[in-house]
């Protein structure tokens, strides 16, 4: 049955993150993780400063479902099924030894899968103390007088045959990028509740929200679930990558890239669960992860009474919503979804410029043969083209519907999914005096032709785009000719 158990499903870093619960749960406030490698054997130690457990505490919690998952638990327990500790520390090694201080001194009790595999019976055998050799790393727990060790050793599943020590310590990066995620709430905030040290270097928290930016458009409210469940929503959309130094864009990017941690982020009692996912939701069909829609992020938070509704599953990396939520949920991530898409395609600039509309030279046509993009005739640059053309205003029509009838989108839509980011326009990285120079054409065209003021040209091309961007060059424009 243990053997059966390895395969859950857990990887290196959730496994991690199952140990760490119990952590939590036990109101540690620093829990210290070691990574060691010794001439191809590698072990890894769990260490935090909780309450610890009694005699009777640490055998029970070596137990396989000593707790039944429908017994109400604290607000605050971050365990479910009484499996946790166990079956992650299986699906990674053949060997855990779990050491408490507590009220009865410090106790230790392990599990030996091998041990359990030569026996000759089929009894549980749960040995006492560490294995011979093995005494050592519990010295800074037996110094420390206080909390709990989770020990692996024999780690098979993360220690291969072929696995090198760079194998190793990339998966320690990876388990630090994912602890940095899940438990980042607990890490946030001047005064942390939590503090995780990897190899005795604190883990700095990955929120995915970007909180106080300033670069965001609005900061969102929390809508409650009108039920009254305890379920909370904040729809974020984040800055456009053009708002972030290059530091703050890969950062934000997140363990697995931007476009894959959009979606939903489910907390439950603020310990991240679904990191990124749309949950089967959609109008019509469901929604999958696009580019246009990267920068939408919802975090959502339920308490540990919901599990089952939400089938949480044991190693708290599942969720699914309830049928009477999806309609409510699904009303939320339309109108971020569309937020998002605008900020996207508006490269993180608003569509309006104070309370007027931006002035867009294109436009998008919707037909029941579909979507076309349309040059805007009205645009200021290309209304005083053709004002001008005279006898060649029939070909300047011309030349303007071929423009529209070969707009490239789909080497668009290719370039933009290979390179995970829109194709550059509005004069990006041009030097200003090439910008200088096309502005100077309007601002005499609205002046001398349109009859403007200088004052109301410069106004009317501070909301053109893509002057839109340029307002200090726009400014600079001399009131005389």
């Amino acid at each position: 049955m243990i053997e059966a158990l390895r395969g859950l499903g857990y990887n290196p870093a959730t496994a991690i993150a199952d140990i760490i619960d119990n952590s939590i749960a036990a109101e540690a406030t620093e829990i210290r993780l070691e990574f060691a490698w010794q001439e191809g054997l590698a072990w890894i130690a769990c260490r935090d400063n909780g309450a610890g457990m009694s005699a009777a505490g640490l055998d029970s919690a070596m137990r396989l479902g000593d707790r039944n998952p429908l017994d109400e638990r604290s607000a605050n327990d971050l365990g479910r099924f009484g499996l946790g500790l166990k079956t992650a520390s299986f699906s990674q090694c053949r060997r855990v030894t779990v050491a408490t201080a507590g009220e009865d001194g410090v106790q230790s009790l392990r599990w030996d899968l091998d041990y359990l595999a030569e026996s000759e019976d089929d009894g549980w055998h749960l040995l006492e103390g560490p294995h011979p050799g093995s005494e050592i790393h519990l010295e800074p727990l037996i110094q420390s007088g206080k909390g709990t060790l989770v020990l692996w050793e024999n780690l098979d599943r993360i220690v291969t045959p072929d696995s090198g020590v760079q194998d190793f310590l990339d998966v320690v990066d990876r388990i630090e990028q994912h602890l940095s995620m899940v438990f980042h709430r607990f890490l946030e905030r001047s005064s942390p509740r939590l503090r995780i040290l990897i190899n005795n270097r604190a883990i700095r928290p990955w929120d995915p929200f970007l909180t106080g930016h300033p670069g965001k458009s609005y900061n969102p409210p929390i809508y409650p679930n009108p039920t009254g469940m305890g379920i909370e929503v904040e729809c974020h959309v984040l800055p456009h990558k053009d708002m972030l130094s290059p530091e703050e864009f890969e950062r934000a990017a997140g363990p697995e890239g931007w476009t894959a941690q959009q979606g939903f982020y489910i907390y439950r009692n603020e310990r991240l669960v679904v990191a990124g996912s749309w949950l089967g939701l959609g109008a019509g069909r469901s929604w999958t992860k696009d580019e246009a829609h990267r920068l939408a992020r919802i975090r959502l938070d339920i308490p540990n009474s919901a599990d089952a509704d939400w089938k949480i599953d044991i190693r708290k990396s599942t969720a699914r919503p309830p049928l009477h939520l999806r309609g409510w949920l699904t009303m939320l991530a339309e109108d971020t979804r569309g937020r998002a898409r605008r900020a996207f395609a508006h490269r993180g600039k608003p569509a309006l410029f104070g309370n007027k509309q931006l002035i867009e030279a294109w436009r998008v046509v919707h037909s029941p043969d579909g979507i076309r993009y349309r040059i805007d005739t009205d645009h200021p640059s290309v209304r005083a083209v053709l004002d001008d053309a005279g006898e060649l205003l029939p070909q300047m029509k011309a030349m303007l519907r071929v423009i529209e009838e070969t707009v490239p989108i789909q080497r668009i839509w290719i370039d933009t999914a290979e390179s995970n980011d829109v194709p550059k326009n509005g004069f990006d990285k041009a030097p200003d005096k090439d910008v200088l120079e096309v502005l100077m054409i309007m601002y005499r065209s609205l002046i001398e032709k349109k009859g403007y003021s200088p004052e109301a040209a410069r106004s009317q091309l501070c909301r053109t785009e893509p002057f839109n961007s340029y307002s200090a060059l726009v400014n600079t424009l001399p009131d005389e000719l």
